[in-house]
């Protein structure tokens, strides 16, 4: 445990800002869990509308590098693309 009352104050917030973090990446993946199922039921005007919210949720949270977020909304894509053509 710190002794001095300024490292005392990092461990708070970096504990309020993990917990900030985890909640919003397991919002992203419950997101893009319901986002495969709608593609797995083949259900593509729904999974359209819905890419829409995910990748709005991805590029607001913050909590993903640019790259990362950018992968994640490419492979998004690229599966409601695929589908599409099948």
């Amino acid at each position: 445990m710190a002794n001095i009352k300024s490292a005392m104050k990092r461990i708070d917030v970096t504990a309020k800002k993990t917990a900030e973090n985890k909640a919003m990446k397991s919002k992203v993946a419950t997101y893009v869990k319901k986002y495969k199922s709608l593609i797995a039921e083949n259900k593509l005007e729904d999974a359209s509308t819905f890419l829409k919210e995910v990748v709005s949720l991805i590029d607001s949270s913050n909590v993903y590098k640019a790259n990362t977020a950018s992968r994640k909304i490419a492979s998004l894509s690229k599966m409601l693309s695929d589908a599409k053509k099948a």
